[in-house]
């Protein structure tokens, strides 16, 4: 998107094309002043079908663009069909997209629509609708990214697109706190098939009209000189959960109480609802269910360490079995499945989980056992009753 020549020969569209502003919000009748890029994108234009396209690409609807303009809301339809022959565009999607595409529109930097107050998850409006903070919580978006990538706004799911799209909102709920440049977008999302820059302001502008709360359009997704971001007190993201309760967990280890870290390992377990990021494309997405997987696996094996270590024997062995089937080259997790079968008395099968991996490993890898997995099988030949009680260091 030539966003350089709409911000030096447009100073309004860094000011929100203050007539449709003053309209929007108070009524008065002002014409819509909008920035004048030059170039084929506006080729045959007349200004006032270029106000139409722009106040169109700012998401205003046909009725507060009349009262803009000044004009019966019939003539803003014609100016519209005059606009789409032509630019030879087929729809009103791919005119919005076109303001973008040419510079005309600034994602973030527009005209917004009428406020109106927000309806939280109860029905009540807000603020001051004694909606409370749990009315407020319920408006909040939630992004799921710990299986296939979901998006839950005030308590209903959301559809966020086709999966190139789903892919942006996942890189930006996977940047907590960061921007995400356009470029790290395209990097991320598209890779070695980067379509070009304008594709990443079309999706976000989508994925702004998709996901607002109530009638802001960056309400969600907000957007500084670094790039794109979630805004924080707006969006909430299962990948942040899972991390601040494994800083719970990790908080009670270090004080000793092993009850306490296994409730919270567990939480944290039950916000995986699969492969992370299921189905989205690109280098980022690929990364990230990668390290995901093996943040899902290492949270398991603590989990388990601990329920041994509080001769929760049975609850371990379940949960070791499940990860070493999904994990066969896995050593830590073999060793500690033959620890917690050897402390069950189960001597023959923790012998046979050895062998079992170390013919994988040597099948698949080409490599012998490592320390972990020979210290647990000599511990069980010779019987050490000790190491029946004991399991190794995470």
């Amino acid at each position: 998107m030539p966003t350089t020549t709409a911000r030096q020969g447009h100073p309004s569209a860094r000011q929100g094309c203050p007539g449709a502003v003053s309209q929007a919000r108070t009524g008065a009748h002002q014409p819509v002043r909008e920035p004048q890029p030059s170039g084929p994108g506006l080729a045959g234009l007349t200004a006032q079908e270029r106000d139409v396209l722009y106040a169109l690409g700012c998401g205003l609807p046909d009725a507060e663009i009349a009262d803009a303009l000044s004009l019966p809301e019939r003539a803003v339809a014609g100016q519209l069909g005059r606009v789409l022959v032509k630019l030879g565009l087929p729809d009103r999607t791919a005119a919005v997209v076109h303001a973008f595409d040419c510079g005309l529109v600034v994602p973030g930097q527009g005209p917004r629509r009428r406020s109106a107050p927000a309806v939280t998850g109860r029905g009540r409006t807000g603020p001051g609708g004694g909606g409370g903070s749990g009315a407020a919580a319920d408006a909040r978006l939630r992004v799921c990214v710990l299986g296939p990538l979901r998006a839950r706004l005030g308590g209903r799911s959301v559809d966020v697109g086709p999966v190139r799209q789903q892919a942006v909102l996942a890189a930006l709920a996977l940047s907590p706190g960061r921007s995400v440049s356009r470029q790290a977008l395209l990097d991320g999302v598209w890779g070695m098939e980067s379509p070009g820059a304008n594709v990443v302001p079309v999706y976000v502008y989508r994925l702004r009209k998709g996901l607002r709360l109530g009638e802001c359009p960056d309400s969600v997704i907000g957007r500084d000189r670094y790039g794109y971001r979630l805004v924080r007190d707006a969006v909430e993201v299962d990948v942040t959960c899972m991390e601040d309760l494994v800083g719970a967990a990790e908080a009670a280890e270090r004080a000793g109480d092993g009850a306490e870290a296994v409730r919270l390992y567990g939480r944290a377990l039950e916000l995986f609802r699969g492969e992370p990021l299921a189905g989205l494309p690109g280098p980022l997405a690929e990364l990230e269910r990668l390290r995901l997987i093996e943040r899902r696996v290492a949270l398991a094996y603590r989990k388990a360490h601990w329920q041994l270590r509080l001769g929760r024997v049975a609850d371990a062995l379940a949960g070791l079995s499940a990860l070493a089937l999904e994990q066969p080259l896995n050593e830590p997790v073999a060793a500690l499945l033959m620890r917690a079968l050897h402390h069950a008395g189960r001597r023959a099968e923790a012998l046979a989980v050895f062998d079992r991996t170390a013919r994988r490993l040597a099948d698949d890898l080409g490599v012998a056992p490592g320390e972990p997995l020979r210290r647990a099988r000599w511990s069980i030949l010779r019987g050490d009753e000790a190491g029946r009680g004991r399991v190794g260091a995470a």
